[in-house]
């Protein structure tokens, strides 16, 4: 290692004693590159200006420590990539540039990465003005244009008058006598029956505890000339099954038959004697239905004609509970009218 030539510089950057250099890296013996203008050869007194190894260098690009190529230069930062420009800067020179701090949030405003408290948003509802109700979407009657609003108002107005007569008049009906229903009396019933009669003996202190059943039977006349007499027609049993599981039974099997008796037996005495106008009436009431219903079960057959009909109630008491210590009678009582000779027009089933 010590008989080794020292390889010297002979002024022009050329290296004396080592021509195997020139020749491994491309120069000519002058120190220069083929094709590329020779470096300057200028001395520079480096012993007065001493670079500092770690300074970054100024020259285009940003690259290399110190002026020349010396210690890899700018490979070096081609090596450390992104660090030969942000790494730590040494004492002396400024390094990089801190980022700008975003906009401050508001004070009164949550920020984002916090989420907003149940207090603050009761405060905030508290504080939020109140909506007008006029300000919401209509509903009701107020979302309806003005004509059909007329129209509803006119329903709404009938409707009321309508309940209130019926409330008076129904007052009226059931009210002691007195001079406004003596004087329209037959307004009131016109209105009331048949659909709304009022009758109050369930609310009397003595209601009725009896059964009252409707029977009739009919004499029949043959085309011969001779006669027979049916069996007794359960009128009041027959208007029961029909009604009994019906969710809306007809009025007409409901009171038509009870109150063509009922009405006969207010206007007649027990010896059957008319009393009063409406005693002719009220049989002939009565008659005429007993007629209807014959007819409807086909009593006289295809040839006969009902030439008479009878009547009767059969009336039995209601047995009381269990635990009560009354005792009734369990017979049945007959009430018997006597036989109705009908009209011609009413012996086929017609009511004249």
């Amino acid at each position: 290692m010590d008989n080794l030539p020292v390889p010297t510089d002979d002024g022009r950057g050329a290296a004396v004693g080592r021509p195997d250099v020139a020749t491994a890296t491309g120069r000519s013996a002058d120190g220069t590159v083929p094709g590329r203008p020779g470096l300057s050869t200028v001395p520079c007194d480096t012993a007065e200006r001493p670079w500092p190894r770690t300074a970054k260098a100024s020259g285009p690009g940003g690259r290399g420590k110190g002026p020349g190529l010396g210690d890899r230069g700018g490979m070096d930062a081609q090596d450390k990539g992104s660090d030969a420009r942000h790494g730590p800067a040494e004492p002396g020179v400024p390094g990089p540039r801190a980022p700008l701090p975003g906009p401050a949030a508001p004070a009164d405003e949550p920020s984002a990465a916090e989420p907003p408290s149940p207090d603050r948003e009761e405060t905030a509802a508290a504080e939020a003005p109140p909506r007008d109700p006029a300000d919401g979407p209509r509903t009701g009657v107020a979302a309806l244009s003005l004509r059909y609003q007329i129209g509803a108002a006119l329903a709404l107005a009938v409707v009321a008058v309508a309940v209130c007569v019926h409330l008076g008049m129904t007052f009226l009906h059931v009210a002691p006598p007195n001079t406004v229903s003596k004087k329209h009396s037959g307004t009131i019933s016109d209105w009331i029956y048949p659909e709304f009669e009022q009758n109050w003996k369930l609310f009397a202190p003595n209601p009725l505890q009896q059964n009252v059943s409707v029977q009739v039977r009919a004499e029949i006349r043959t085309p011969d000339g001779g006669s027979r007499t049916t069996g007794w027609y359960d009128l009041s049993a027959q208007d029961g099954r029909a009604i009994d599981g019906n969710p809306a039974p007809s009025h007409t099997q409901q009171n038509e038959l009870r109150r063509a008796w009922d009405f006969y037996v207010s206007t007649h005495d027990d010896d059957n004697r008319p009393v009063g106008l409406r005693g002719a009436l009220s049989e002939s009431y009565l008659r005429r239905i007993m007629v209807m219903r014959l007819d409807r079960a086909d009593a006289a057959g295809r040839d006969g004609e009902v030439a008479r009909v009878q009547v009767r109630s059969r009336t039995t008491q209601v047995p009381p509970p269990s635990w009560s210590g009354e005792k009734v009678s369990d017979k049945a009582v007959h009430r018997v009218l006597p036989w109705w000779l009908l009209p011609e027009d009413e012996t086929r089933g017609g009511i004249g």
